[in-house]
């Protein structure tokens, strides 16, 4: 369905996880203000929200300062040069898709309202389908074994 609307009416689209992102949060938003449904969050989900918010952008940055010190591409579709297995991808395979959903999570504990809980695991869905399972194929052909023991030992998530 995703394929169907980037080749159709998205045609040009740019099919970067921050545009993603940036759509989560736009829809939650107008979600949140169009039927928040039920005012549930208070003000400590709210700082629990900002907190996690905070937390997933350092951990977007601890992440993407790998692919600057291994100088390979950090842009989905494009191909690697290196395998990174050094810093927070000892821990998970994707801690930069990590940090953008747990942005996502923040930002709607933030909002406050039941509506757009759902966001985040749509959000999820799309990082799986667009980014995460072609790009780890792109890692098995590329880097062969090494690849595949370093997928076989790390988690997805976490």
């Amino acid at each position: 369905m995703i394929r169907r609307l980037l080749d159709g009416p998205l045609k040009g689209f740019p099919d970067l996880p921050p545009v993603w992102l940036a759509g989560f949060m736009a829809l939650a938003f107008v979600i949140d203000r169009g039927m928040p449904l039920v005012a549930m969050f208070g003000p400590a989900y709210a700082a629990l929200g900002g907190l996690l918010m905070l937390c997933a952008l350092a951990l977007v940055g601890w992440s993407a300062v790998w692919f600057w010190r291994k100088k390979t591409t950090i842009e989905p579709h494009h191909t690697p040069s290196a395998l990174i297995v050094e810093g927070p991808y000892r821990i998970s395979r994707n801690p930069i898709y990590l940090g953008l959903l747990l942005f996502l999570v923040g930002y709607v504990l933030r909002l406050g309202s039941l509506a757009p809980v759902i966001l985040p695991f749509a959000f999820f869905k799309v990082l799986q389908t667009r980014f995460i399972g072609p790009e780890e194929a792109a890692l098995r052909r590329l880097f062969g074994v090494e690849a595949q023991e370093y997928l076989a030992r790390t988690r997805r998530w976490l």
